[in-house]
């Protein structure tokens, strides 16, 4: 199995995330992509419209309904807070997937301040999906400049299996405007809806 993971908040999750998820599956000729719903991003701790777990896990699986799309709360079941510690035992418990780590373009902006961020790219080949109004701010972030060697062009996405690691590619299509901040927005008590528990 070629799986694709994308960790988030999912705060909530929404078109956009399906959309560029199915984009990715199709570069990437993924059989499955998993959505890691974190328990709590270290770099959002005290995020006062953070929605309980249970209501975030629920939008993600509503989401990914009818398409080869996982909501996981892998994180949650294995404690693991980084993303280094999530990707290496989702490896070993899994050792006969081969697995990508996908991210938007406006992570890429902020990895440099992930925990040990050399060392995910060192355990596993990246996919970094442009967004909208993120270029030219990740484009200067620290860790592309680290990280720029190791690029490959689109046209060799299918092949990610074959990488020798460190190893990224940008992926850009055709962009999505919606954005969980302005879901949020117009309805600050989405998570009420949601009324259910993580199975």
């Amino acid at each position: 199995m070629r799986i694709g993971l994308l960790g988030g908040s999912f705060n909530p999750a929404h078109h956009g995330h399906r959309r560029i998820t199915l984009d990715a599956m199709r570069a990437l000729d993924l059989d499955e992509v998993w959505w890691l719903v974190s328990p709590g991003n270290p770099l959002k701790d005290g995020a006062s419209d953070m929605a309980p777990f249970a209501a975030r896990f629920a939008s993600a699986e509503r989401m990914a309904r009818r398409a080869p799309i996982r909501a996981s709360a892998i994180e949650q079941e294995l404690h693991t807070r980084y993303t280094l510690d999530t990707v290496r035992k989702i490896q070993r418990r899994y050792p006969g997937h081969e697995f990508i780590w996908l991210m938007g373009e406006d992570n890429l902006e902020q990895f440099h301040r992930w925990r040990r961020w050399r060392d995910i790219a060192r355990a596993i080949p990246i996919a970094v999906i442009g967004r909208p109004g993120y270029n030219a701010a990740a484009h200067a972030t620290p860790a592309l400049g680290w990280f720029r060697r190791f690029q490959r062009r689109p046209g060799q996405a299918k092949n990610w299996t074959m990488w020798s690691l460190p190893a990224f590619v940008l992926l850009r299509f055709r962009p999505d405007p919606t954005s969980a901040t302005g879901l949020r927005a117009r309805d600050p008590d989405w998570f009420r809806h949601m009324g259910r528990n993580v199975p």
